[in-house]
């Protein structure tokens, strides 16, 4: 027992520093201080508390039995997990055995990574939030074959990707292992449907199931079909009315006046023509207290739309902006929560600020905005926003012919950072847009 808690101990320090962590690895003495005066290990008397600092300063990693050395080895960050492997051949095989995953996914939630979506689909580059670095992972086998090199991200979760072909169908990889499974196909009534949302979910807290919701068809004649990777197959479409209540709106929106939005290359495009592709089914999915399922996703008349999974049934939104502003807005979920991301221009001025619909008083409030300062450098550049939601984060990739930026809200600090520049082969990368995933070797494809 005094062997794990000092181990334990160890483990906090060598996750933060890790050059203390490499000093358990050779029985070197350690000096200790007495009196304000440094003594040798060998020149002074040894009290218990000496002698268990010599007991752990001779212990070696290869005295412990398999199962808690790599307890302990899940617990560090996946960045440094990966440096540490090259430390010898017994520490490369971890990454291989069915225990240290087991033990893997016995951790609550790590620090996300948010995958890039750049122009040229055929790489991988990410940002590690924990150490602020991009990194370049191998592009996995399977999209790296011809006929599935234009396959775009549209939606992750846990520590899963979920890829969509031009064909329609669907690929889902853990980026840090490369593993990949093509899905099944839809049926073919469904495909013909307009696909609105796409999203990904977790079944289960440890990583080895997750599912696929694909929200189809016209406002107000809405249907979602579900893949479960538990059962390997699409289950049977199902159609959603539409909620009415004393405040709902009970008019056909697709008879609406059309939504402007800011294009990628600077114009002004109408209707469901979204700015970045792999935006295009910009979706979310969250889970009510009473255990509800709900994917919201934005119509092509610019309003946020719900819809409950459980009930069967959809809502829409009343509208941030007035019809004929021009803005370009994104959705997220943080926490469990849907949240919207705006960008407008009001009185010769930028503003960039995130909101929240408030369900009992049916209304939006605003819970931050980018600082002044920040914002107004995007006064009439014609820019557009992707957003992608973690925890208390929200990383925003702003585009326009002129800047490409990206920008960390923290909405509990209420700090906005901008990250630096990606940079391979002395040439800066721009991206479109970001997935956020957590590198976990554990999820399974």
């Amino acid at each position: 027992m005094f062997i794990y808690c000092v181990l334990c101990c160890f483990l906090i320090h060598f996750t933060k520093h890790h050059f203390q962590f490499y000093q358990l690895l050779s029985p070197q003495k350690i000096s200790m201080e007495h009196n304000g005066v440094w003594h040798s290990q060998g020149l002074k008397r040894k009290t218990p508390e000496d002698e268990n600092h010599e007991l752990l300063n001779n212990f070696s990693l290869n005295d412990l039995n398999e199962d808690l050395f790599e307890m302990i080895l899940s617990w560090l960050p996946t960045s440094t997990f990966f440096r540490l492997t090259s430390v010898c051949k017994r520490w490369k095989s971890v990454p291989s055995s069915s225990s240290f995953k087991l033990a893997c996914s016995q951790i609550l939630s790590r620090e996300p990574w948010f995958l890039m979506v750049a122009p040229n689909l055929n790489q991988s580059i990410i940002f590690d939030s924990a150490e602020s670095t991009w990194k370049r992972l191998s592009h996995p086998p399977l999209l790296q074959q011809e006929s599935n090199q234009n396959c775009m991200p549209v939606a992750a979760s846990g520590g899963l990707i979920c890829y969509r072909k031009l064909s329609g169908d669907f690929i889902v990889s853990n980026p840090v292992t490369g593993s990949c499974s093509e899905l099944p196909p839809l049926h073919f009534a469904t495909q013909n449907q307009p696909l609105n949302a796409i999203v990904m979910s977790k079944v289960s807290k440890d990583q080895l199931s997750y599912k696929i919701v694909l929200v189809f068809g016209e406002i107000p004649n809405l249907l979602f079909q579900v893949y479960n990777s538990i059962s390997g197959c699409w289950e049977n479409e199902a159609a959603m009315k539409r909620k009415v209540n004393d405040n709902s709106e009970v008019h056909d929106s697709t008879d609406d006046n059309v939504v402007y939005f800011l294009s990628k290359v600077g114009t002004v495009v109408a209707n469901n023509i979204q700015r970045s592709p792999s935006k295009q089914y910009s979706s979310v999915i969250t889970t009510t207290k009473s255990n509800e399922e709900v994917v919201y996703f934005l119509s092509s008349s610019g309003k946020v739309v719900a819809c409950n999974l459980t009930h069967k049934c959809f809502v829409e939104y009343p509208r941030l902006l007035p019809i004929f502003s021009e803005y370009s807005i994104d959705i997220v979920e943080c926490n469990g929560e849907m949240l919207v991301v705006l960008l407008s221009e009001f009185l010769e001025s930028a503003s960039l600020r995130v909101w929240k619909y408030d369900e009992a008083n049916r209304g939006w409030h605003q819970i931050d905005a980018m600082p002044a300062a920040m914002s107004h450098e995007w006064y009439g550049k014609k820019a557009d926003i992707n957003c992608i939601g973690s925890g208390n984060q929200i990383l925003i990739c702003l585009n326009s012919l002129e800047l490409c930026t990206y920008v960390m809200c923290d909405l509990v600090t209420k700090k906005w950072v901008e990250l630096p520049n990606c940079c391979i082969n002395g040439k800066v990368i721009d991206f479109m847009s970001a997935f956020s995933f957590e590198p976990r070797l554990e999820a399974s494809v």
